[in-house]
């Protein structure tokens, strides 16, 4: 027993019957009686538990009453064959080691049911529960498969930097980076901050968006992608905001707006193929727990083309719906921008698959979007997909500098800190494109969890910023 290596319970319960083992994790439950005790013992390397079964005649009694729900244990035994249903093998105990006890009056992780509002309050232990070790676990398959699916294509991971003084969405929602002392801040003659005394001697801010800087790199190595942390000031506390969240943003030199909309396509789809390939168990869960149409909606978008459609189109079936009795919370015409409501109308009732929409109306998107022959339109796409809306959004960015160079002056947008961006299209400009698509919508989308706070381990959000 002595010489054992730790198997993990995952690895365990795919191991025939009749070896000598060793588990460590933490205690699910206990239930028993005086004779014997059934220990369930998770390491968070799979939703299952192992079962441990402990004969009393051959423990000390006061060992097996620290054995409560959310202890750590070691357990070496015998892997046998499981006589009750739901697992195929068990351990038969033959020393347990308790590493950490756990209070049960003051463990917040009881066996009943805990609502998901109250364990973002003690967001330090929800992992350890079966809904966040399942969200956890396919958060990190869907990050493996990103890198995996990019690298696969040649593309080159670009870290764009976290603190800039550029505002690539034009919305203004960013939070200041300074080390200005806030109850002595400097000031210039008239009354404004004097950022000379900055640290970077000018006002910065943690970036929205890694797409200018990853367009610097497309137009270098051909295709990049990120994959980092982004931040919004957006005083918004709906179920589908955050104020630090993962994007994910690649940049291809010489794509039009169609190979955008391709590459978007295969990719969302590469990546529900692979949480249905790799995350079983995990959705099985989620399924039957939270959404019961789960994993049927997951296989909905696999084996279908989406449909696509321009923003024009998209507003008339909208007005056609009103006129026939659909009633929307949001207006619906030409030139707004549409919401989630009408985004899901089109998904789920009008086309009944993914949808792209194209060729939005220039006021309602960036000035990087390609325009189109009409003046009024862009080159823009949004991947809508069911229950989410929006998940994908993404353009053929403008190339021409003068064009660049007439939207940016149009928005009376401030040219200081965008010399370096508008010199692509001075220096060997070419055909390019990108999308964006928001780490925590997909989660939303592959796990089934109704509030974005519950697809990422520490959430950041208005008045919100413990642990």
């Amino acid at each position: 027993m002595e010489t054992l290596k730790r198997k993990k319970v995952k690895e365990l319960l795919a191991t025939p019957a009749g070896a000598d083992v060793m588990a460590k994790g933490w205690v699910r439950t206990k239930r028993g009686n005086k004779q014997i005790k059934f220990i369930a013992l998770n390491d968070g390397s799979t939703i299952n538990n192992i079962q441990v079964v402990v004969n009393m005649e051959n423990f000390d009694e006061e060992l097996v009453k620290k054995i409560t729900t959310g202890a750590s244990l070691c357990v070496k035994g015998r892997l046998v064959e499981s006589v009750g249903s739901g697992q195929a093998v068990e351990i038969q105990a033959e020393d347990i080691e308790v590493y950490g006890e756990c209070d049960p009056v003051r463990y917040p992780l009881q066996k009943k049911d805990t609502s998901l509002e109250y364990l973002r309050t003690v967001a330090h232990l929800r992992p350890r529960t079966n809904t966040f070790g399942a969200v956890l676990r396919i958060r990190h398959a869907m990050a493996f498969a990103i890198h995996k699916f990019f690298n696969d294509k040649g593309f080159v991971y670009l870290n764009t930097p976290l603190i800039t003084e550029s505002d690539a969405e034009g919305a203004g929602d960013m939070f200041q980076v300074t080390t200005l002392d806030l109850a002595n801040v400097p000031k210039k003659d008239g009354g404004k901050v004097d950022y000379s005394k900055d640290f970077f001697g000018k006002k910065t801010s943690l970036t929205v968006s890694g797409q200018l800087e990853g367009e610097l790199g497309a137009t270098a190595v051909g295709e990049i992608y990120t994959f980092g942390p982004t931040f919004r000031a957006e005083n918004s506390n709906t179920p589908r905001h955050l104020a630090e969240f993962w994007m994910i943003e690649p940049e291809m030199a010489f794509y039009d707006i169609k190979d955008d909309m391709a590459l978007a396509e295969e990719f969302v789809k590469y990546l529900v193929q692979y949480a249905l390939d790799n995350c079983m168990d995990d959705l099985r869960f989620l399924n039957d727990k939270y959404d019961e149409g789960l994993i049927e909606r997951l296989q909905s978008v696999l084996g279908v083309d989406f449909r696509v459609v321009t923003y024009t189109e998209g507003i008339e079936i909208l007005e056609e719906a009103v006129r026939n009795g659909h009633s929307f919370e949001f207006p619906v015409h030409w030139g707004t921008d549409l919401q989630s409501e009408h985004e899901r109308y089109l998904v789920e009732t009008h086309f009944r698959k993914p949808v792209i929409l194209t060729d939005f109306p220039k006021d309602i998107k960036a000035f990087y979007m390609k325009l189109n022959d009409d003046g009024k339109t862009v080159r823009g796409m949004d991947v809508l997909f069911p229950k989410i809306g929006e998940i994908i959004g993404g353009s053929e960015r403008e190339a021409s500098l003068e064009k660049l160079e007439r939207r940016i002056d149009e928005l009376k947008m401030s040219r200081k800190n965008l010399e370096w961006y508008i010199d692509t299209r001075r220096f060997g400009t070419v055909p390019h494109s990108g999308f964006g698509l928001g780490f925590e919508r997909l989660l939303l989308f592959v796990t089934g969890m109704a509030n974005i706070r519950d697809v990422i381990p520490f959430p950041r959000t208005p008045k919100n910023a413990e642990f």
